[in-house]
């Protein structure tokens, strides 16, 4: 069976209220309910459709009420947030791990709810030099996530494993998506690509998968509407070097020392140009690369954007000009070229 009622949190965001305008759309669904702390911006709730929405914090116990009252039976978690806000990193958890849980306490005691879909994120996975070279959905990380985001993910999959136990009947989808990046969505990597010059480790060309904004939709369209149940890794096909990414984007690179590294990320952290988190940095260093075997052959999904192909529509859709036009680099390069010509 299809679902009739659906929750979708986090509608204020891309994800949550893209999501839910999607499944408003949908004829075969009676009713969807889009559920968040501040009401989305004027454009996303038109686009929401016959969505209602209600205005209530999932920390609150009281979701119980607007799950059982409205005879929800399957809901969709995609409030998780990986951006610290005005309330600090104290905030950033309490919404995450505390909300996930008041969640789906609501979901085990509503004998209605028969779905539960979670986002996810492959920073579960940690970053470190000891990593494999691919991630499966089974292979345990070497060193897990100690703080930030990634540590509430891991956190919420617990969370998340424990109220299978004790639901067994409930169905539950877990989505580990690749960093995210599109013309239309505010993440991290994209702020990151769009200083002018991106500050980099040196010594370090970390590996990394990206997951365009409308993949990441489109998967948690068909897992709400379907029936495929464990957890998946989420990513688009080919991978990218960190230099790969930023010559694409037309920035420029500034290699620094690691003792460095704390200064100048604080710097930007400061000026709210990109929120560099320990667990950031540490990707940045030395990268992710996901198996999406499971996600193709067993949930049936096939990302419809390389890695690549959603770093350039990134590039293209954010307007990206050069810092410097190549006909200049390569000029320097010609120059340089010919110096050491004279110098033998």
């Amino acid at each position: 069976m299809g679902p009739n009622v659906v929750l979708v949190t986090g509608v204020s965001r891309f994800l949550g209220g893209h999501l839910a305008a999607r499944l408003a759309a949908n004829p075969a669904i009676d009713r969807v309910l889009g559920v968040d702390t501040v009401q989305p911006g004027r454009d996303l709730l038109r686009r929401m459709g016959r969505t209602e929405f209600v205005r209530a914090d999932i920390r609150n116990p009281l979701i119980s009420k607007v799950i059982n009252n409205a005879g929800v039976d399957t809901v969709v978690h995609a409030a998780i947030n990986t951006h610290t806000g005005p309330g600090g990193r104290a905030t950033l958890k309490e919404m995450n791990v505390i909300g996930t849980m008041q969640l789906l306490a609501a979901c085990q005691q509503s004998p209605r709810v028969r779905k539960v879909v979670v986002r996810s994120t492959c920073a579960v996975y940690g970053s470190s030099s000891r990593d494999p070279a691919v991630f499966t959905e089974d292979v345990e990380p070497k060193d897990l996530p100690s703080s930030g985001y990634a540590k509430d993910a891991v956190e919420i999959e617990g969370y998340v494993r424990g109220f299978g136990r004790r639901r067994p009947d409930v169905d539950i989808t877990t989505l580990r998506f690749s960093n995210l990046i599109g013309p239309r969505i505010d993440a991290m990597l994209a702020r990151y690509f769009m200083l002018p010059v991106v500050p980099t480790v040196l010594g370090f060309d970390a590996r990394f998968q990206l997951l365009h904004s409308e993949d990441a939709l489109a998967v948690l369209e068909r897992a709400t509407l379907g029936d495929k149940t464990g957890v998946y890794n989420v990513a688009g096909d080919g991978v990218l070097m960190l230099s790969q990414a930023i010559r694409r984007a037309g920035r420029v690179a500034l290699p620094l020392p690691s003792p460095s590294v704390p200064a100048v990320t604080q710097l930007f952290r400061s000026a709210r140009l990109v929120d560099f988190s320990p667990e950031q940095l540490r990707f940045l260093n030395f990268g992710r690369v996901l198996d999406t075997t499971r996600l193709r052959e067993t949930f049936g999904f096939t990302a419809r954007w390389t890695t690549q192909q959603a770093f350039d529509d990134f590039v293209r859709g954010r307007g990206l000009r050069p810092v410097v036009e190549p006909e200049h680099i390569m000029a320097l390069e010609r120059r340089a070229g010919d110096l050491l010509s004279r110098l033998r």
